[in-house]
């Protein structure tokens, strides 16, 4: 998901790594990928987004991510 970001590309290239790395050391399927990896953005939601705009925010992750496959 490409866009102007306010971390180090290193620490993000980094932790994208060892969550796929750990997917494939536990040889995950493409679905028990999804399914965790949208439990684990479930969780982020939940518990670090305020509901007051969780909505909101749930609806712009979406939005980037259907543009991001579109490209």
């Amino acid at each position: 998901m490409p866009q102007q970001s306010q971390y180090d590309d290193a620490q993000f290239e980094t932790i994208l790594n060892e969550v796929l790395m750990c997917l494939e050391k536990h040889q995950a399927t493409r679905d028990l990928s999804l399914m965790v990896l949208g439990n684990a953005i479930t969780h982020i939601f939940s518990n670090q987004v305020d509901e007051r705009i969780r909505p909101q925010m749930v609806k712009q992750f979406c939005d980037v991510l259907q543009r991001s496959v579109k490209d």
